[in-house]
């Protein structure tokens, strides 16, 4: 099969690119030819909230990745649409995330499916974004009208889906796979030692951009928590803030947190992931609202126990007391888990859990759902 993924990838940076490259070298290895084609452009500066978008890191050799499709310049939307109606691919797929994406890949969408032969699937990451926006659901439509399928990696999303008229076309919910792309699982001292940190503390993680929904304010109410401030325990912050740090600032300087937290709050290159998760005992993801999340799959490629909290699909992949805790969204929630966990010595038994579960996230289960939703 020839297949075309467009999306995020290298030179772009972040979750989706990795998750884009990594999907190319799943359908390659089933045999199928594949190439990605990525932004020239993805967001204006203006409506960027990171650093940068770009990698400093080298590209990957072994992928075919064109850079050619520009968010916001229509006339890149028809080239590359009339450019794959005449190249014929057997299989489109668009990840589609954002309504801002909607009138570019869209328009992309309908371009190519006007040669009759080549079917068009999305993967849905959200159909109803976080962080709401006048217009979001006609540019969500325009582009959700376009395409022929839809695999969901968390249950809300098909929900949301069906909710928004699309339960006629053919859609299947699959997890998210393993984020195994960072390297093997590495030593807890070794990991230690390449991050600079002390061995004589403990140490629990949270990862990813710093955004409102993620919930880094009700983790660091949390972490004020006094049986949290007896324990030789630090939090460690990895992630860039794509909002204002000061209100985050501020919580930890009202609650003396400083002495008792770790900050990386610059963009962590791939190469260095492997030593965030394992040297930390717990993966934290205190989240306000969440349809799925890449970190969970990271956390369960490095074996590491999490905490959850009990919003839109995270649960759905986190077995209460197996791999970790679901906990309600609030500040005393989330402290009473971590307490647990430390007084309890939980961090072997999740473990042993995450090992068992791990095993449900394949790659090749999520190409056999594409490939089905295409029909």
């Amino acid at each position: 099969m020839n297949v075309v993924i467009i999306g995020p990838a290298y030179p772009l940076r972040g979750g989706l690119a990795t998750y884009n490259e990594r999907l190319a070298r799943a359908f390659r290895e089933a045999g199928d030819e594949v190439r990605i084609i990525t932004f020239s452009l993805q967001y204006p500066d203006f409506l960027f909230p990171g650093q940068t978008q770009f990698s400093t890191e080298a590209g990957p050799a072994d992928l075919d990745i064109e850079v050619s499709l520009n968010s916001v310049n229509p006339l890149s939307w028809l080239r590359v649409g009339q450019k794959l109606r005449q190249q014929r691919p057997d299989l489109v797929i668009f990840r589609f995330w954002l309504p801002f994406m909607g009138p570019a890949l869209g328009t992309v969408a309908r371009l190519v499916r006007g040669n009759g032969h080549t079917r068009v699937v999305a993967i849905t990451d959200n159909v109803i974004p976080h962080e709401k926006r006048p217009g979001d659901g006609p540019l969500t439509r325009y582009f959700l009208r376009a395409c022929d399928g839809f695999v969901t990696m968390s249950r809300s999303v098909l929900d949301d889906l069906r909710g928004l008229g699309f339960g006629s076309r053919p859609a299947l919910y699959r997890p998210h796979p393993l984020y195994d792309n960072f390297g093997p699982i590495k030593p807890k001292a070794a990991a230690l030692a390449a991050l600079g940190l002390p061995a004589e503390f403990r140490y629990v993680l949270f990862f990813g951009f710093i955004r409102a929904y993620k919930g880094l304010d009700i983790l660091l109410e949390a972490w004020a928590d006094a049986r949290l401030a007896a324990l030789p325990v630090k939090l460690v912050i990895a992630g860039e803030f794509y909002e204002d740090a000061a209100p985050y600032e501020a919580l930890i300087q009202q609650h003396q947190l400083e002495s008792r937290i770790v900050r990386a709050t610059d963009f962590i290159p791939n190469e260095q992931v492997v030593d965030y998760f394992c040297a930390a005992d717990l993966i934290l993801q205190p989240y306000k609202n969440a349809t799925q999340s890449g970190v969970s799959q990271i956390a369960y490629h490095f074996e590491r126990p999490m905490l959850v909290t009990d919003v839109g699909g995270l649960a759905e992949l986190i077995p209460a007391g197996v791999v970790g805790y679901v906990v309600p969204p609030t500040p005393a929630a989330i402290a009473d888990a971590v307490v647990d966990f430390y007084a309890q010595q939980r961090e072997e038994t999740f473990a042993a859990g995450v090992r068992e579960q791990k095993k449900q996230f394949s790659w090749p289960v999520m190409v056999a759902a594409l490939k089905e939703v295409a029909g």
